[in-house]
């Protein structure tokens, strides 16, 4: 009989919802019946369905904290479970990881496992708030039986903190297919034709939701800083797309910087970076660095949260403060007017990839963990407890 796994989401987009709907394609179809539930998502929850796993779309399942939206999506996803009856809910995000494993406990599911993709805190925050997010991750950490952390730095910080026991966490990468266009001189020249973009320019690119985690302002203040004048390719949306295209007029950098927004191409235009850019105030490890890395681009990034386990100073990139242009320009001069040190960077990061980011490797550690340890723990010994304090 297959085991029946629900992959509960808030947004289905970029690397956290990648990561999910590669972990449900990567289960045996012969053991496993997976459904995706997603309070909204893009083209992702598309592959999905065409992959033949079931979507549900729970809207009510937003990011922002909104109490009336939360309660009721936490009954939603309450009654959706208890009538599906699923063995494992294995959740994602910050808000999803809240209400999801708050349902899966009030409906008795078997197994509870949620991935960290990193926290809903950070050092820019008051110290209250962040409290407060670390007090909410313990209490659910009773009705959680197994966790993913992806990269070791967040791994290190959820058993650090006490929100994990340490049999409970397993560090995972973020898996990512198998890139389908690496960088040689004929992939080059066909990215930039298709951005309009010459041989000799000199080009940083990103690609990344533009919000305030990912710090947007602060590589095009890097950018207008640098001595070098390069041309910045940012491929995605986000809430702060028009605030960024101001501040680029503004700094007099209309015409060097491109905001392709949303793209579906994304692997036949990382060719066209000379340099990947990641000036994010936090993080997990986004996929977008190690796609960049085994496309073949060298990476300068921010020194946050896990992004260390693929990007090693001086071997395989380098890493910056977050918040600080002038260093984050400093280190793009330097990649820029180095290009045989930054190949050999590029080189090691793709070299070390291995398998540890493979979509199989995933594939692998899911099942693992889906069937629990020996004598695993019983629903019924668990306590189901809501996050805030109010018992079920």
């Amino acid at each position: 009989m297959r085991q029946r796994v629900a992959h509960v989401i808030t947004r289905c987009t970029a690397g956290a919802g990648g990561v999910a709907v590669r972990g449900a394609l990567s289960l045996p179809r012969d053991r496993y019946e997976s459904t995706l539930i997603a309070g909204s998502g893009d083209v992702l929850l598309d592959a999905a369905r065409e992959q033949g796993v079931e979507v549900i779309v729970v809207p009510e399942l937003v990011s922002p904290i909104s109490p009336v939206r939360d309660a009721r999506a936490l009954s939603i996803l309450t009654e959706l479970m208890r009538g599906e009856a699923f063995d494992v809910v294995h959740t994602h995000s910050a808000k999803a990881g809240v209400l999801g494993r708050v349902a899966a406990s009030r409906s008795g599911a078997g197994r509870i496992v949620h991935t960290l993709h990193g926290f809903p805190w950070h050092e820019f925050q008051p110290a209250p708030v962040r409290g407060t997010y670390v007090r909410i991750e313990r209490r659910l950490s009773r009705i959680t039986d197994s966790y993913l952390a992806v990269g070791t730095a967040v791994a290190v910080e959820a058993v650090r903190r006490r929100i994990a026991r340490p049999e409970q966490i397993i560090t995972i990468g973020p898996a990512v297919d198998a890139p389908t266009v690496t960088l040689s001189p004929a992939t080059r020249l066909r990215a930039r034709a298709l951005l309009g973009l010459s041989e000799g320019d000199l080009v940083v690119g990103t690609v990344g939701r533009m919000d305030y985690q990912k710090a947007p302002e602060v590589l095009l203040d890097a950018i207008a800083r640098m001595a070098r004048p390069a041309r910045l390719v940012w491929v995605g949306g986000g809430p702060l797309a028009e605030t960024v295209a101001a501040r680029a007029r503004r700094l007099g950098l209309g015409d060097r910087v491109l905001l392709l927004g949303h793209r579906e191409d994304v692997p036949l235009l990382l060719p066209a970076f000379d340099v990947f850019a990641m000036s994010s105030r936090y993080e997990g490890l986004p996929c977008a660095i190690v796609e960049a890395q085994a496309c073949g681009i060298p990476v300068v990034a921010t020194a946050v949260n896990a992004v260390p386990d693929v990007v090693v100073p001086g071997e395989s990139g380098m890493l910056v403060a977050p918040q600080d242009a002038g260093q984050l320009a400093a280190a793009l001069d330097f990649a820029l007017g180095h290009p045989a040190t930054a190949a050999r960077w590029a080189d090691t990061a793709a070299r070390r990839l291995g398998e540890r980011y493979d979509t199989r490797t995933l594939g692998q550690t899911l099942r693992e963990v889906y069937s629990g340890p020996d004598e695993p723990t019983t629903p019924s010994a668990l306590t189901p407890v809501h996050p805030w304090g109010a018992a079920s």
